[in-house]
């Protein structure tokens, strides 16, 4: 057995999380000692009890670790401990850092600098704008965008850093193998392309109520900071602000209309202190202190870039024509595929010569 599948046969355990796995190696020196112990000498260790020793010591029966290794194989997935170089230095610091991370697609030292970008699953137009531009911007910097993979802001995030050509990464609350939501497996593949998709899950694990939370104290270990774009007063987003600012990372939050209930979270968390911002370079001005050579964010809003279009932005760009067209017309107009269309209209979007409008629509500018 190797060290790794140690690691991995200790995080499919039942009962045994990252917390207890941290005080077993203190105790035992390494996960390979931890798995050879005897229930006795578990019971050694503080806060251990006989039920939970017996389990680890009698793992093999507990756990199906060649059926786990066969999945990972199969979907050729890589494996990633704290002993590891790519695993991001943030999140180690965390409370109770993943044991092991499954990791489908590629992770370079360049994801350590990450922000996270969260918001409602039921984002407005508002938000998703907001998402949009924040993200496109962020990960032209060259900071990798993490988020949960969700409907709504999280998926408008991952979309704007692959517009970009940028680093995305998106965490699971579900295994690899059930993802959810399921519409976004496409989006997952491109993710896969240009980044990673990871989760702390077995394979096979489906979401539940309680993984979604968890998996969110991964979002914000794994940033430098985190951004909440769009949340009413009762949201999951609310909560990972939290667990950001208990890491001790910055929270960003955007402002919003203060009439509307999706904005009625941000606008809290802006009055207890989060950082008001309304543009990328506002959160990447807070961070030159920690990444002085940062690039800046294009200036979308105050200026437009020169118009140069690639050949997939021209065929588009005519496809969408002077008036409002919907996403499915000109995807049939252009003859492109789906995610090049998705792809490049976030990019044309960003050139400001087109405007994303309510039901999938878009409308020339220029």
């Amino acid at each position: 057995m190797t060290r790794t599948e140690a690691y991995l046969a200790l995080n499919l355990l039942p009962q045994v999380g990252p917390v207890r796995v941290r005080k077993l190696l203190q105790h035992f020196g390494s996960p390979e000692r931890i798995l050879t112990a005897k229930s006795s000498e578990i019971l050694q260790v503080e806060g251990f009890g006989l039920t939970q020793a017996e389990s680890i010591a009698g793992w093999e029966a507990q756990i199906d670790l060649s059926g786990e290794l066969q999945k990972i194989r199969d979907r050729e997935l890589t494996l990633l401990t704290q002993e590891d170089e790519l695993y991001p230095p943030l999140l180690k610091e965390i409370h109770d850092p993943p044991v092991v991370l499954y990791v489908w697609g590629n992770l370079t030292k360049r994801d350590h600098h990450a922000l996270g970008v969260v918001g409602s699953r039921h984002a407005t137009h508002y938000g998703l704008s907001a998402t949009k531009k924040l993200s496109f911007q962020i990960a032209y910097a060259g900071y990798a965008v993490i988020s949960g993979l969700a409907r709504g802001i999280d998926t408008a995030a991952h979309e704007a850093a692959l517009a970009a050509k940028g680093r995305t990464i998106a965490v699971l609350g579900s295994g690899i193998g059930k993802l959810y939501p399921p519409e976004n497996m496409a989006l997952a593949e491109r993710i896969a392309q240009n980044g990673a998709v990871i989760s702390e899950y077995p394979v096979d694990r489906i979401a539940d109520k309680q993984t979604f939370p968890y998996r969110n104290r991964v979002v914000a270990g794994w940033s430098c900071g985190l951004i909440v774009v769009e949340a009413p007063m009762r949201s999951g987003s609310l909560i990972t602000a939290q667990q950001a600012t208990d890491q001790g990372r910055t929270v960003y939050a955007v402002p919003g209309p203060i009439d509307k209930p999706t904005s009625a979270g941000c606008n809290r968390l802006i009055q207890q202190g989060a950082k008001l911002i309304m543009d990328g370079a506002d959160v990447l001005d807070d961070l030159m202190t920690l990444f002085p050579t940062a690039p800046s964010a294009p200036k979308v809003e105050e200026s437009r870039p020169a118009v140069t279009l690639t050949l997939e932005e021209e065929i588009l760009y005519r496809a969408i024509g002077t008036e409002e067209s919907h996403i499915n017309d000109i995807t049939t107009a252009s003859g492109l595929t789906t995610a090049t269309v998705s792809a490049t209209l976030m990019r044309l979007e960003m050139k400001r010569l087109i405007r994303a409008l309510p039901g999938r629509r878009y409308v020339r500018l220029v």
